[in-house]
């Protein structure tokens, strides 16, 4: 039973990457059409992959939210296995901004279509590090949340 349980956390973790990042990665193409920002996941997914008309259309930006949702699963995983038992929004929000800046500093070299971290404007950074904040927010708040709660129903049902 408490396997089973440790499992439904577990598994609860990866959803709340892939429900987050398909959330997140929505807001992310709605903040690039309203031009709040210079890049979108399509420009790290698609464009800098990719050439042709389609890859600036609304196709690009689908499929790489569906992509963006796959990969979110694995910084949930890694926010599961690393920091479950950290409680409040603060570890979220510190998550959130190391993810940013492994993206935009280290892995950016990756993506030919997105600009070098030094060439980003504000509006470009204020924007993206705010979606990747509330993404390690979302994260943390569900994963700590979901932990925290088996282990009080785990005391619960050992003392009754």
């Amino acid at each position: 039973m408490e396997k089973e349980k440790q499992s439904s956390v577990f598994l609860k973790s990866l959803f709340a990457g892939f429900v987050g990042a398909i959330l997140f990665g929505i807001v992310g193409s709605v903040a690039y059409y309203l031009s709040f920002t210079d890049v979108s996941h399509a420009s790290f997914f698609i464009r800098s992959f990719f050439d042709g008309d389609w890859t600036t259309g609304w196709i690009s930006e689908l499929i790489s939210v569906i992509i963006l949702g796959l990969i979110g699963i694995v910084p949930a995983l890694i926010y599961y296995l690393l920091f479950k038992k950290l409680r409040g929004m603060y570890p979220g929000l510190l998550y959130g901004v190391a993810l940013w800046f492994i993206v935009f500093a280290f892995l950016n070299p990756l993506f030919s279509y997105v600009p070098d971290f030094f060439s980003l404007d504000l509006d470009t950074i204020a924007t993206t590090m705010s979606q990747f904040i509330l993404y390690g927010v979302f994260i943390g708040y569900t994963i700590s949340y979901e932990h925290h709660d088996q282990r009080v129903m785990r005391k619960v049902s050992q003392n009754g």
